[in-house]
């Protein structure tokens, strides 16, 4: 007799719940009618998922206890080194490995897209250091070394411009970022558009600099002795003040410069000024501090008042710009015993005259002078964490002196557009604090501004501005010979592929200037009126507040408007010139690139805006040097945005705004001669923009809203000069062909000279 399985209903045969079918033992023999039931299954041991080593080395059972049972009872060392517990054993698990994975990844692109919209500044910060110095760092033998600045040597760089900006005619470098960088582009244009030789002198002022190869006004080439420079001896002619005249001139020192520039106690400045006058009716004891802040206040008070005689265009050595130069030179002569055993005083003295030399036009002394202030920080130690053991107030003291050293020399650096000599590599000073403890130990009275911000945190947003420009301009430009590599042409704007790439850059580190403005506390802003913006380019009209103090209301503009100065040069290499395309092919299409012109002359038109109301409303900024010198950059910006883009969608207000400019330059030309300097040859750019863009409009060729590639001049088959023709006019006299800006009312001698021009032109936009 067998047996076999048959299949039988779920109900007969008590299957599990999972829907398997069970199965009986039918006998087949005829006295078993019906089939009995078979008794459940013995339930399944449960499963291991990993076996410890000694237990899968034996092939016995284990279970998931460490120590297992089998080690625990016979006295092994129970180990599992020989798996990974966190591999997948099943599909199951493995996917949801995967998903886990999956999510992770998708994390890490959100938060990196975040640091990048972002642009963390301490990031951006690192960029400070030369990157291609790191190799060298691992050096270990000259070879090395050798191949490390093989490498340097090869790097594509982007060349500056030899120029002459100063009284002597010896030229100096300056930087793709600065300004004169920008004039010699745009003259290069206005040589080819208007076939005259543009030099760059011709859009230069006509300051005291140009003048006088020093701000004493002294020429050693004529042979001329210098004056005593005794510590306290008036010269004949009466140069230097009585004691009330000093008090009248640092009390306005307190009330102007002191709270924007944060290197001096007031309370240790007064009681050591006080100490000077030791016997009653004797001049006071020699003080290079106390010289130098007296030459300073003397500068800005004669500018701050308005002459009652016209002013001319020409400095002379009574321009407001040079007041107080012999206490200037008498501080010089007083420092020089110091260089050798600097103190905190001296370092003081040197960046004052810093600011001194700024305003009065002598750049170059100034950038010197910065480099000696460097070495005297570096002296004192100054760039090293303060020891706890120095007070509170002498501590901070140290860091506003170290940090405002570091936000003047990296304004002028950027602004020069030279190598810096201050790095956050060799920075170890943490930044200075504005709570309200350290703001009354500073020694100044000011009233708090709120919970968080006291008369010490514009200095400290100031810094942090700086610090991100800094950032932004020191990636932009060591990005430099990554994206252009001179295959096409000798610099970036031959090669618009590359200059779009650039752009895009720009685009994702220009981000760090949103993240600081969000940052920058209300009590440290302007406010607009119709709902306009604080920190941004809507051009609508400031609410100033009335009853606010004066240094507050100089405060917020002064930080507004240096953050415009410093995005608008960060945009401005994007402003391209127009030029003849080199073959007959299409232009690359650069939106980037034009997106960021029109953020530069934004920010520009922003800077008139704000200029022109307070100018003409207020006194706030009345004789303010560096306000001026903001005014003028933002004035060729507009000037050389309509020669770029005559079609533009904007091109009318920027043209509107290019007139503002002139009239927020006159008025500051009340005051001295270089602002109606900028203000002649301002009007004179103007009317050259009007001709050509006139031009333009009775042309049957449309400039494109792109911009393309190549050198030169085209127009619709008429005039193309050759190479025999530039050569020719590069070599013609300059006093022949070309006329002094600040002397031209009209442009008789100019429309003369372009007789020969065709009313059919086409311009083309792309290298300038």
């Amino acid at each position: 007799m067998f047996t076999t399985f048959i299949g039988t209903p779920q109900s007969l045969t008590r299957s599990s719940k999972n829907g398997r079918t069970g199965g009986t033992l039918v006998s087949s023999s005829p006295e078993s009618p019906q089939a009995s039931v078979r008794p459940p299954s013995r339930p399944k041991r449960p499963q291991v998922a990993h076996a410890c080593d000694w237990c899968r080395v034996h092939r016995v059972k284990c279970d998931n206890n460490l120590p297992c049972k089998n080690c625990q009872s016979r006295g092994w060392q129970c180990s599992n080194k020989g798996s990974n517990p966190n591999e997948a054993r099943t599909l199951a698990q493995a996917n949801r490995d995967i998903e886990r994975l999956k999510q992770q990844v998708n994390e890490l692109k959100e938060q990196l897209e975040e640091e990048r919209n972002a642009s963390n500044t301490a990031k951006l910060n690192a960029s400070d250091s030369f990157s291609y110095l790191t190799p060298s760092t691992k050096a270990s033998s000259p070879t090395d070394l050798n191949h490390t600045w093989d490498h340097v040597s090869t790097k594509k760089t982007w060349d500056g411009v030899h120029t002459s900006a100063g009284n002597s005619r010896q030229k100096v470098w300056y930087g793709p970022s600065s300004l004169f960088y920008f004039i010699s582009r745009m003259n290069t244009y206005l040589t080819s558009a208007l076939q005259q030789l543009h030099v760059d002198e011709h859009i230069q002022l006509n300051s005291v600099a140009k003048s006088f190869p020093t701000p004493d006004c002294s020429n050693p080439s004529d042979g001329q002795e210098s004056p005593s420079q005794e510590p306290g001896k008036a010269t004949t002619s009466g140069e230097f003040l009585t004691p009330t005249q000093e008090e009248y001139f640092l009390n306005l020192f307190w009330q102007s410069y002191h709270s924007s520039l944060l290197v001096l106690n007031e309370l240790d400045f007064k009681e050591q000024y006080k100490s000077l006058w030791a016997t009653p009716g004797k001049p006071r004891k020699p003080s290079a501090l106390v010289d130098i802040v007296i030459a300073m206040s003397m500068q800005y008070g004669m500018a701050s008042t308005p002459r009652s005689t016209t002013v001319s265009s020409d400095a002379d050595t009574d321009d407001p710009t040079i007041a107080g130069r012999w206490y200037y030179r008498r501080c010089q002569s007083l420092l020089a015993s110091e260089l050798e055993s600097p103190t905190i005083s001296t370092l003081q003295c040197q960046i004052l005259s810093v600011i001194y030399l700024c305003c009065a036009s002598f750049q170059n002394m100034a950038h010197s002078t910065l480099a000696l202030a460097v070495r005297t920080a570096q002296m004192l130690g100054l760039h090293s964490e303060p020891a706890e053991t120095v007070p509170l107030a002498d501590k901070e003291m140290r860091k506003r002196l170290y940090w405002s050293l570091y936000t003047v020399e990296s304004k002028t650096c950027m602004k020069l557009g030279r190598p810096f000599s201050l790095g956050l590599s060799s920075t170890l000073c943490s930044l200075p604090s504005d709570d309200h403890t350290v703001a009354i130990l500073a020694g100044s009275d000011f009233a708090p501004l709120g919970e968080t911000v006291t008369w010490l945190s514009y200095n400290l947003h100031n810094t942090k501005l700086v610090l991100a420009a800094r950032a932004i301009h020191t990636a932009l430009y060591d990005k430099y010979s990554d994206v252009y590599n001179g295959a096409k042409g000798n610099v970036i704007y031959d090669d618009l592929e590359a200059l779009e790439r650039y752009a895009d850059f720009l685009a994702t580190t220009i981000k760090a200037l949103d993240v600081w403005a969000q940052a920058v506390p209300g009590a440290l802003k302007t406010k607009r009126e119709r709902d306009g913006v604080a920190l941004s380019t809507d051009r609508s009209p400031l609410d100033v507040e009335r009853f606010a103090p004066l240094w507050l209301q100089r405060q917020r503009l002064l930080l507004e408007l240096l953050y415009h100065n410093l995005a608008m040069n960060l945009y401005r290499p994007f402003i391209l010139f127009p030029s003849a395309y080199t073959s007959l092919s299409p232009p690359y299409p650069t939106p980037v690139t034009q997106s960021h012109a029109d953020s530069a002359v934004s920010h520009s038109m922003a800077i008139t805006q704000i200029m022109h109301q307070m100018l003409t409303e207020t006194d706030i900024l009345n004789g303010w040097h560096e306000a001026f010198q903001w005014q003028w950059n933002a004035s060729l910006t507009l000037a050389g945005y309509l020669f770029a883009y005559p079609n533009s969608s904007i091109a009318d207000t920027v043209r509107k705004a290019a007139d503002r400019a002139v009239a927020a330059l006159e008025i500051f030309g009340r005051s001295f001669a270089a602002a109606n300097s900028a203000a002649a040859v301002m009007r004179d750019l103007v009317m050259k923009v009007d001709f050509l863009t006139s031009k333009m409009s009775k042309s049957s060729v449309q400039v494109p809203d792109y911009v393309g590639g190549g050198n030169g001049l085209i127009n619709s088959g008429a005039m193309i000069p050759t190479n025999e023709d530039n050569a020719a006019m590069q070599s013609m006299p300059v006093a022949d062909i070309t006329f002094c800006a600040d002397s031209s009312n009209e442009l008789e001698m100019l429309w003369a000279a372009m007789g020969n021009v065709p009313e059919e032109w086409g311009f083309n936009f792309g290298a300038g």
